[in-house]
């Protein structure tokens, strides 16, 4: 493949990330390499390293990718406000379709460079942390509605909600058996069910019980 002309470094741009996307749904992360990017496109190794010049590069380009594509996903429309809410995008996160399975294992494999590469786990940090926002506005309708405990810490439950349906998303993806669509989902309703009975104690009072 030729070196592409100014106006058309663009639409090379997209041919790569296309490529790194494909590598990413085959291989996942531990099979990204500048190699097999080069292959999918059938060009040379040497043509890649103009857009990633380390294999750093290359990772964070495909974790952008990656998020791009979990943000354009299909989403649920919720019946209503507060928790219904909530378990919309519970349900959202879970790998209940083929593309939502193939989109997690990606994610999932993500996690050892991440762990691996300060910079990459900042990143990854930063995306954690705007995910437990995204729950709270719903968290906050949902106390507002009466649909939680007044008193209810909507930053915790939402950081008990990433947390919650990250682990059923490893174990889905590890034991499908044990968890196909309709265990998720029972699940995610007790989960939600739980929150609208959940409060607050102070660290004090947790110490003693």
């Amino acid at each position: 493949m030729t070196p592409p002309a100014p106006g058309d470094h663009e639409a090379r741009r997209k041919d790569v990330s296309e490529a790194v996307w494909r590598v990413l749904a085959a291989k996942g992360f531990g099979g990204l390499t500048l190699r097999a990017v080069a292959a999918e496109m059938g060009v040379s190794t040497g043509m890649l390293t103009h857009y990633f010049p380390s294999k750093r590069a290359l990772v964070t380009h495909a974790l952008g990718l990656l998020e791009q594509d979990t943000a354009g996903r299909p989403r649920r429309r919720p019946p209503a406000d507060g928790l219904p809410a909530v378990r919309a995008m519970l349900l959202d996160i879970l790998p209940l379709t083929p593309a939502d399975t193939a989109r997690n294992r990606v994610w999932v494999s993500s996690w050892d460079l991440s762990l691996a590469d300060e910079t990459l786990a900042a990143q990854q940090g930063d995306r954690y942390t705007r995910l437990r926002d995204s729950f709270r506005p719903h968290l906050e309708s949902a106390r507002d509605l009466g649909q939680i405990p007044p008193q209810a810490d909507v930053g915790q439950l939402a950081a008990a909600a990433v947390a919650f349906v990250h682990g059923l998303v490893v174990q889905a993806l590890f034991d499908p058996g044990r968890f196909p669509e309709d265990v998720q989902i029972d699940m995610v309703d007790g989960f939600v069910a739980r929150l609208a009975g959940s409060g607050t104690t102070r660290p004090d009072e947790r110490r003693t019980r």
